[in-house]
């Protein structure tokens, strides 16, 4: 339909449409474009709702020529906003769950355009919605502002999305993998070995706590520092059962796991968490190794690799899958199922491996089966010595733990 009315009356009308779709939760963007006010160099303004600290907001970007800027406004200040911009832009574009509406001004006219959105574009907006509010993280979280991933309004910081994109994917890899495991009444004991700055263990915390279940999460990382550091962030998120401490895997000892996490542990290190995970029964077991330094000196070419393994990149990438595999298999041996897959693509990590196991089945012994087929397999390179098989078998000798990267 096309209105034939007043200029005032006009943008009236669209002001009106405006603030029925925020007052009715329909609202979803409003674009202002050919900007003539007193701003200079504004080019266009885009409004969309948002959730911050579980109040509704209005986003506003204004656009110039060289930066955009930022602002957030609450719903009855965003409508005085709007009717400002609107007496300043020749065009306005309203898009909310059941309308498209347009303002239009020209030199001779101005049209007001309104087009009713189509039951298929309704339904596929509402799935993208509830996608949204489905998501297992969200930003509007205080912690990541602590840790520096958004900004003071919610905004993903553009030099962290690489990392939000590594912890999305791995709470929807731990997310997946918890549910299936039976659930417990008592608190969900996750520890996360070689923890850092915390990005996951927060993740995974509030993740959990969003999911209703009552979790303890224990942060194990050797510098002191960054201890220090996430302990306060964790009290100022007020995330009581979120704790850090100053460590490794061989002097953090803990009584239980549920879910044993170790990114990124050097070497043998990988070993000696998988090896807690084990003995605890934990549940969950997830692992991004790196630095595969024990198999490879030990590594004989079979006379038929011998002019593929001549080559360095080719021997190191060998030494790592023949590592893994003989972890994975280990972890089959013990009563878990077992994987081995890409984690996030090359472009974010080189690190991007990751052996991820849940107990299927009470531990009675090691199945026979599977330890033919490690043995074999080291035989086939002339392995002598694999740290996870000496820890689970006892005949482990001390030596000094690989420092993590």
């Amino acid at each position: 339909m096309c209105a034939a009315a007043s200029t005032t009356d006009q943008e009236q009308q669209f002001l009106t449409a405006v603030q029925q779709a925020i007052a009715t939760n329909q609202f979803e963007r409003l674009v202002l474009s050919q900007y003539q006010g007193e701003r200079v160099d504004l080019e266009k303004i885009s409004m969309r709702r948002i959730e911050l600290q579980n109040r509704p907001i209005i986003q506003c970007v204004f656009k110039y020529k060289t930066q955009d800027v930022t602002q957030n406004f609450e719903p009855d200040q965003a409508i005085i906003e709007i009717e400002l911009l609107l007496s300043q832009s020749k065009q306005a574009n309203l898009f909310s769950t059941l309308h498209e509406v347009q303002l239009k001004k020209t030199k001779k006219k101005v049209l007001l355009t309104q087009h009713k959105i189509q039951s298929s574009s309704v339904q596929a907006s509402k799935t993208s919605h509830d996608r949204e509010k489905n998501r297992l993280l969200d930003q509007n979280s205080p912690y990541l502002q602590h840790l520096g991933i958004c900004d003071a309004q919610a905004q993903l910081i553009p030099s962290m999305a690489r990392k939000w994109k590594q912890i999305n994917k791995f709470v929807e890899i731990f997310s997946n993998a918890l549910s299936q495991i039976p659930s417990s009444d008592h608190a969900l004991k996750v520890v996360d070995f070689g923890s850092g700055k915390g990005y996951l263990t927060f993740a995974l915390y509030d993740y959990l706590l969003k999911q209703q279940q009552t979790p303890s999460v224990t942060g194990v990382e050797l510098n002191d520092q960054m201890v220090q550091f996430c302990q306060k962030v964790a009290e100022k998120s007020e995330f009581s059962q979120l704790e850090f401490f100053q460590g490794d895997v061989r002097s953090y000892q803990p009584e239980h796991l549920d879910v044993m996490i170790a990114l990124h542990a050097c070497d043998i290190a990988t070993d000696f968490a998988i090896h807690t995970g084990i003995r605890l029964n934990a549940s969950v077991i997830m692992c991004a190794p790196c630095c595969h330094k024990e198999l490879r000196p030990q590594m004989q070419s079979p006379v038929l690799l011998q002019p593929m393994l001549q080559f360095g990149i080719h021997a190191g990438q060998q030494a790592e899958m023949l590592t893994d595999t003989i972890r994975a298999l280990l972890l089959k041996a013990y009563g878990y199922e077992s994987k081995v897959f890409e984690f996030v693509a090359l472009e974010h990590t080189s690190k991007n491996k990751m052996i991820l196991a849940t107990k299927r089945r009470e531990f009675t012994e090691p199945d026979p089966l599977v330890l033919e087929q490690i043995k074999a397999l080291k035989q086939h390179y002339g392995i002598k010595k694999h740290s996870l098989e000496l820890l689970l078998s006892d005949q482990w000798e001390q030596h000094d733990l690989g420092k993590k990267c």
